[in-house]
């Protein structure tokens, strides 16, 4: 059997805030969340700039002894979940506690935490590692904290697919609930690994923006000047919920889940597919599971991280999948405001689909100054625009070849 899947809470944390609605305002208004490193001296580094959550607390979420035996990431993704919980108004306390869970992607997991406890080690000795490093650092911790906050018993599990985990993750919980393992999933990815080693590693790699002069320019999707991602941090999570099971409650319905798709490279660990091939095959999967035409697609909320052969790869895979439409479809890349979030981007990236389907606007590309031939699409040049959206797809492509597609669409009759 299958069944209807709707969005019903919406929560994140970002650079450009920790409320969904804020975060909305800042990001229609072309606002940038990059800036210099705080966080720990980055002083000597090739790359000194990200997008750090800056004005986050735990304070009315997290209860702060509690909070001392959770990374950052975890306690990100909780304040994201509890917001998408409290937006849904759902209560847990009347709902069958097996029939409700949450699958929560995470690309890396506790690299603050990995970091602190070697540094105990070296310099202080086996001993002094805390008894909390693994609970901590562990990448299902988001998820298991989750399930722990609401006391969930059903489903619950983490993803792990590099830049994709999140999407891959809301797509692994739309699926419990379309094929009835569930009635309720929270959903959605939570990252924190702007860190020494975080920064350090990318920068190695040669993945990084260096415009360390020029932070909130830095992160330019699509534009023939880009010259690499911002790291960037955050969580972005989601209600899903059974149509009918809603509905009873009389629950505010954003949208509904239509499609997802997913699938690999099988080609490199890092370089994406240049033809977008892989990329391709996730959207036109995606869109026959919602038995939906590319031609009743709106938007686009672009992987797009302003690196050369990314953006270069998924516009051929827009043009492959979406033809002639491909040039009528709005198109935006939010990393270009909020960097990159490595596996909590697809969470944000779907709240923001959702809002754009809410509100009826296309979240600008900010930093698009010089077209470049090889991407010469619609990218919503630098403003908002109104339009309306009744079909609204997320991407995600991550190291390890990993590829997803979501859509999410007005609630149909």
């Amino acid at each position: 059997m299958k069944r209807r899947v709707v969005v019903t809470g919406i929560g994140a944390v970002t650079s450009l805030g920790c409320q969904v609605d804020e975060l909305w305002t800042r990001i229609c208004n072309g606002e940038s969340g990059v800036g210099p490193l705080i966080g720990f001296d980055a002083t000597g580094y090739r790359v000194r700039i990200g997008g750090e959550v800056r004005n986050f607390s735990i304070d009315g979420y997290i209860d702060r002894k509690v909070a001392k035996r959770m990374d950052r990431f975890v306690q990100l993704g909780l304040v994201a979940a509890i917001n998408a919980v409290k937006d849904s108004g759902i209560d847990f306390s009347r709902e069958d506690l097996f029939r409700c869970g949450a699958i929560v992607g995470a690309g890396i997991g506790g690299l603050r935490e990995i970091e602190h406890q070697h540094t105990r080690l070296v310099d202080k000795g086996p001993d002094k590692v805390s008894a909390f490093t693994i609970p901590k650092l562990m990448p299902n911790a988001a998820s298991g904290q989750i399930s722990i906050q609401y006391s969930l018993k059903g489903l619950n599990t983490t993803v792990s697919t590099a830049c994709a985990s999140a999407t891959n993750a809301i797509g692994d919980a739309y699926r419990a609930i379309k094929y009835d393992e569930a009635d309720v999933m929270v959903s959605g990815g939570t990252e924190a690994a702007v860190t020494p080693l975080g920064v350090s590693a990318f920068a190695a790699m040669r993945a990084l923006s260096r415009r360390n002069d020029d932070p909130t320019a830095a992160s330019r999707p699509f534009d023939a000047d880009r010259d690499g991602f911002v790291l960037g941090e955050g969580a972005g999570m989601v209600l899903l919920e059974e149509f009918e099971h809603a509905k009873a409650r009389g629950a505010r319905i954003y949208g509904e889940v239509l499609g997802f798709g997913a699938s690999a490279d099988g080609g490199h660990i890092t370089q994406p597919d240049e033809h977008g091939i892989g990329a391709a095959f996730a959207m036109n999967l995606a869109l026959q599971r919602a038995k939906l035409n590319p031609t009743e697609v709106d938007y686009i909320n672009a992987h797009g991280t302003s690196t050369p052969l990314g953006d270069q790869a998924e516009t051929a895979a827009l043009k492959s999948v979406f033809g002639d439409h491909a040039y009528k479809l709005s198109i935006s890349s939010t990393k270009s405001q909020l960097g990159h979030l490595l596996g909590a981007s697809g969470g944000v990236e779907f709240v923001l689909c959702v809002k754009a389907i809410e509100t009826g606007v296309i979240p600008p590309t900010i930093n698009y100054d010089t077209p470049d031939p090889l991407c010469d699409l619609d990218y919503t040049p630098n403003e908002a625009r109104e339009r309306k959206v009744s079909v609204a797809m997320s991407n995600s492509f991550g190291f390890g070849g990993h590829n997803g597609a979501l859509i999410v669409g007005q609630l149909r009759d």
